[in-house]
This record gives structure tokens, C-alpha cells and sequence, in this order.
């Protein structure tokens, strides 16, 4: 066994990108009733989980799954026309939730002050810096810079346990912006639900509507996506997405369909030949925006992670020491050992609450002596208002890779 461990970890010293797969998960049987019993009604994020939910992943990494197809964002950046350069960023938003449709497993939530960095320039033209900047509510932000893009995103969402599913509705925004053109799309993500979360296989859909909406020179332009609900009577095909993007007139100059678990076409629109209420559109040949890579056929054995997937928790040096890679309790749990995983995660949740007493002590003596009280601050981002939204957004400071070329950790926070 200990051979097989040095084997996975040998592939550090061969740079990012060089794993394939992780070790076997262990065969943990699991009382799941007793402890979502508990849970019914109450906000999942206050609830203390065993890892035996989880999968060896933080959701800063999980996040940063969503640049698997980031090829996709390449090819739209070179498109002149900006409802064309939608219709390939539309295919790419829905690559994001193709790992979901076989993965029910729970991501680790990070600490407050955790970070995860992800730099591939070299091989796939794009890196990413992600950071916990909130607690309650868990708020991730999140910066990636492609060679022609750069994308933002703040994730958060609520969940809801309704005693035989699981309700995921995210909030906040994603942004991407290509950089010749200067155009910017904006949306938000779908609603997820987990099936069978009592009896039975776990299985998760992706349903309701997307609106990616143009900003800044691309104004006006919007493409709406539809995840269609699974149904047990549906005609359908299962999984399906379909959408339209419309020009400034709101005229549409591109369909998209396609499922979200396996590949998207795109289609330019040619002539319109119905009324307003019911439109029929000609369309052009299709173009394939996006096609899923296939997943190793014994990838079951390990929570069904993709090969990017394995490769986002691969060791390397000099990132961050508050890099979710050096969060123990999840390397403990890659590594098969969930006691030792589980003990970890306690040791940890309950640092996390000691720091947060403390500050709420601070808060409060402040208070008393009619002191201002500095609240808690993200170490890479700060909190700015969007130009486009008005709103106040976790905006990239610009200074992370600077500080990891000089080794520069004097500003991290001790989290594990």
C-alpha cells in the first residue's frame, strides 16, 4: 500500500498536470438517516459532516473545475462577432456542470482565509486564484486570466434538505470579459438537486434558466438557456439544454442545444420563419461547442473524479500555506485514511471557532469603548463596487503570484 502512495505523489516532482488518478476510496459503510435526521430544515453549511459525504476536493477547487473546457473560451475570444463569441461562452458555461451528473459527494468547505491556486499557463493558457472570503454566509471568490479572457466569479448559495432531496440554489455572479473586444457576459449559476438523498443512489440534476447577459461594448446582447427538470415521462432526452442568443433587437442569431453531461452544438440562425408567438428558425450547419472527455472506465473507485479532477489536489511546492493541497484532513481523506480524516476536521472547525471568538470578543470590547473595530478582511481580494451592477463585489487585488515568485507568506493567516 505504501507503494502505491509514493506512486501518486512521486508525480509532484513532475510538475501540475502529471497524475492521473487518485487512490481507491475506502469501503466505509455509513448510516446516513442518523445524521441527516438532524438536519431536516436547517442550513447544511451549519452542520458538521463526516468526510464520509465528501470527496478529497475543497469547493475552491471544485470551482475551479468549472476551466476543464477553458479551450472553449480560446475559440470565442478570436469570434469578430459578439453573438457568436456568446453562443461558444454559452457552450461553456454548460461544460461546467458535466462532472455532476455521476459525482453526488459534497465538497470540503473551506476555511475562513483559505486559498487554492491553479496555474497551467504553460500547458492550457489560463491560471486561477480562489479565496474563502466569508464564513457566514461561505462566500468563495475567485480570479482566472486566460491568454485572451480574464473571469470572476463570487459563489455562494443556500441549501435547502427537503427530507428526500437537497436543494442547491446558487447566488452571486460570474463574469468573463475578452480582451480585445472588451465585451463582458454575465450569469449566474443553476439550481442543483440531489435525488435519493435517504434511500437509494444519489443522483443530481441541473434545472431552471440562465441569462447570460452582455455588458460594457457587448450591451444589449443576451442569450437565455434553459436546463430542462429531469422527468420520468419526458420524451426528451434527459439532461437537455436549449437556448437562443439574441442581438441588441432582440432578434436570435444563435441556437444552442445540447445536454449538459455530454457535449453542446451551436447553430447561427439563417431566417426566421414563424410568427413572434410561435418563431421557427432556419439554421445553418451546427457547429459541436463542446464535447465531455470520457472518465477512466474505473474511475468509480475513486468518487468518479475526472482526470482534471484528480489533478486539482496534486501536490506542489511553494503555493500558498493556506492552500487547500496542505489542508490535512482532506489530503488524510485522499489518502484513504477517513478516521484520521475525521478527527483532523474537528481539530480544524474548532481552531476556526476559537479565531472567530476571539474576534467577536474583540468586536464587542471595541464596542464598548466606543472603538471602531476593523471587521475581517480577505487577504487577496477586496470588497469594491461593480461599475456595471452598482453592487459590492470581491474584487483580485492583483497581488498573488507576485507574492508566490518571492515567497511572501507574512500576510497569510495560520488556518490548518
Amino acid at each position: 500500500e505504501e507503494e502505491d502512495e509514493n506512486e501518486f505523489y512521486d508525480a509532484v516532482n513532475e510538475g501540475p498536470g502529471s497524475r492521473t488518478r487518485i487512490p481507491d476510496k475506502p469501503n466505509h459503510p455509513l448510516n446516513l438517516w442518523g445524521i441527516m435526521k438532524n438536519c431536516i430544515g436547517k442550513d447544511l453549511s451549519k452542520i458538521p459532516m463526516p468526510v464520509n459525504f465528501s470527496e478529497p476536493l475543497s469547493m475552491l477547487q471544485r470551482l475551479t473545475e468549472d476551466y476543464e473546457y477553458a479551450d472553449i473560451l480560446d475559440i470565442a475570444a478570436k469570434c469578430s462577432d459578439p453573438c457568436e463569441q456568446l453562443a461558444y461562452l454559452a457552450a461553456f458555461t454548460i461544460s461546467s456542470y458535466s462532472t455532476t451528473a455521476i459525482r453526488a459527494a459534497k465538497p470540503f468547505n473551506p476555511l475562513l482565509g483559505e486559498t487554492y491556486e491553479f496555474d497551467r499557463t504553460e500547458d492550457l493558457g489560463w491560471k486561477v486564484i480562489n479565496e474563502q472570503v466569508s464564513h457566514h454566509p461561505p462566500m468563495v471568490a475567485q480570479f482566472c486570466e486566460g491568454k485572451a479572457w480574464t473571469c470572476w466569479q463570487e459563489f455562494t448559495m443556500t441549501s435547502k434538505f427537503r427530507g428526500k432531496y437537497l436543494q442547491i440554489i446558487p447566488l452571486g455572479n460570474a463574469t468573463c470579459e475578452f480582451k480585445e473586444s472588451k465585451n463582458k457576459f454575465s450569469w449566474r449559476k443553476v439550481t442543483t438537486t440531489v435525488h435519493n438523498i435517504i434511500v437509494g443512489k444519489l443522483w443530481v440534476d441541473q434545472h431552471g434558466d440562465m441569462e447570460i447577459i452582455g455588458k460594457g461594448s457587448a450591451q444589449g446582447i443576451k442569450c437565455h438557456l434553459k436546463f430542462i427538470p429531469y422527468s420520468y415521462f419526458g420524451r426528451d432526452s434527459q439532461r437537455r439544454v436549449k437556448g437562443v442568443v439574441m442581438d441588441a433587437s432582440e432578434n436570435v442569431k444563435w441556437v444552442i442545444d445540447g445536454t449538459w453531461d455530454d457535449q453542446v452544438e451551436i447553430s447561427p440562425v439563417i431566417s426566421d420563419m414563424g410568427t413572434h408567438a410561435n418563431p421557427v428558425y432556419k439554421t445553418g450547419s451546427a457547429i459541436r461547442a463542446w464535447k465531455r472527455n470520457p472518465i477512466e472506465p474505473d474511475a468509480d473507485q475513486y468518487y468518479n473524479l475526472s482526470v482534471f479532477a484528480c489533478q486539482l489536489n496534486e501536490m506542489e511546492e511553494g503555493v500558498a500555506p493556506t492552500d487547500s493541497r496542505l489542508r490535512p484532513d482532506q489530503r488524510l481523506m485522499e489518502m484513504g485514511k477517513w478516521d484520521e480524516a475525521n478527527v483532523e476536521k474537528l481539530r480544524l472547525e474548532e481552531k476556526q471557532r476559537a479565531v472567530r471568538r476571539l474576534r467577536e470578543g474583540d468586536a464587542e470590547k471595541a464596542a464598548q469603548d466606543g472603538r471602531p473595530y476593523e471587521a475581517y478582511k480577505p487577504i487577496w481580494f477586496e470588497q469594491k463596487e461593480d461599475p456595471d451592477s452598482g453592487t459590492i463585489i470581491h474584487v483580485y487585488k492583483g497581488n498573488y503570484w507576485q507574492m508566490k515568485e518571492a515567497q511572501d507568506w507574512s500576510i497569510c493567516p495560520d488556518i490548518f
